[in-house]
């Protein structure tokens, strides 16, 4: 079974780390109600759209998700 997005982007964090991705992460580790056990793109995306002020830009998703679906 395929690890849930929140899964592979806990392996982006990285503290030290300006990149977009891992600054995602971070600040995705601290989000409560990041939706954990998902896989969905469009559940993702609606999520943070609505809820994730901390992303600046929907293109920083966009290339995580990317690298989530290349990891296999």
């Amino acid at each position: 079974m395929r690890q849930s997005f929140y899964q592979f982007l806990m392996t982006q964090r990285n503290p030290e780390d300006y990149e977009p991705v891992a600054e995602f992460a971070n600040n995705a580790f601290y989000d409560q109600a990041f939706p954990k056990q998902e896989t969905q793109f469009d559940v993702l995306s609606k999520y943070l759209e609505e809820n994730a002020s901390y992303l600046p830009s929907m293109t920083v998703f966009d290339k995580a998700w990317q690298m989530y679906l290349e990891q296999d």
